[in-house]
């Protein structure tokens, strides 16, 4: 027997592979992007295209977002045509959206007299690991929404944790990334001092793996980094440069200080700002390559 519908709101890089693990997993889908593009590709696919997120929630039990910004996802949501004004209760809402905590519970507060229950629901991993199904999922919320949403995070993730009240995981996301945006710069600065040197990058990059300095940053980025290839990203520098700046604008809201990630942040800038905003995000490697003299992308 299927399972009720399920809406996917945001067909992109991330929203496209968790629609396509969720109508593998039986769901059925009904989905929304502005780009007919990604509609038709979720038609191929097995899903149902609607013209609004009003439009695809009707008849179903969750919504699940995976938008640019949390501005764009309070549009989605509380804005014309958005989920609040679709008239259909009971319904749950699982934002992935990488955006601020303080947002999440103001649209989640929005959201409660429509009967809509909200919880931010973010990821950590790209599109290659969205392909993969091996997201791991945050969750902030209700315990009774986490529990409720389990069908939809095993289908597109291999782990999910309710970290807490509305909110959590938008900061818990921010946190992730934090030390996630430290390590791709780290290892982007080792393998461009190891260019310098006249070490073969191939074999730096298997020794750095074999020893402490490991992170999985040299999993996701490291090959791409040793070849200087960043076409056909798994996650724009664009989307990065974003994120550096909330968390940023996080640590230092909470008294932190925010040394490493400010510098990781202007590096991101720097890369958007000289060509580089829809590259992979690997490609915060050019930067520094660049300032040393070794720039390989045109």
């Amino acid at each position: 027997m299927a399972m009720p519908e399920v809406a996917v709101i945001g067909l992109g890089l991330m929203g496209s592979r968790m629609s396509g693990h969720l109508i593998s997993a039986g769901h059925r889908v009904r989905g929304y992007d502005p780009d007919p593009a990604r509609l038709a590709e979720l038609e191929s696919k097995g899903g149902v295209a609607a013209g609004s997120p009003a439009e695809a929630v009707q008849g179903c039990w969750a919504a699940l977002l995976s938008l640019p910004t949390s501005d764009v996802s309070r549009e989605v949501c509380l804005g014309g045509g958005g989920i609040g004004a679709a008239g259909v209760s009971h319904l749950y809402v699982y934002d992935t959206t990488t955006g601020r905590p303080g947002d999440a519970v103001e649209i989640a507060a929005a959201l409660v007299d429509a009967g809509v229950a909200y919880s931010d629901s973010t990821v950590s991993g790209n599109s290659e690991v969205a392909e993969r199904g091996a997201l791991v999922v945050m969750v902030g919320g209700s315990k009774e929404a986490y529990d409720s949403g389990r069908p939809i995070f095993e289908a597109i993730g291999r782990s999910h944790h309710h970290v807490g009240p509305v909110g959590s995981a938008s900061r818990m996301k921010l946190i992730v990334n934090h030390a996630l945006t430290v390590h791709r710069m780290a290892l982007a600065e080792a393998l461009v001092v190891a260019e310098l040197a006249g070490m073969d990058l191939e074999t730096t990059l298997e020794v750095l793996k074999d020893s402490l300095a490991y992170s999985k940053a040299m999993d996701v980025w490291g090959d791409r980094m040793v070849r200087g290839d960043h076409e056909h990203p798994f996650a724009r520098l664009r989307q990065s440069h974003k994120d550096a700046r909330l968390i940023v604008e996080h640590g230092l809201e909470l008294g932190a200080t925010m040394d490493l990630a400010q510098v990781a942040r202007a590096a991101l800038a720097e890369g958007e700002e000289s060509g580089l905003a829809d590259l992979d995000n690997s490609s915060v490697a050019e930067v520094v390559r660049r300032r040393a003299g070794l720039g390989r992308v045109k």
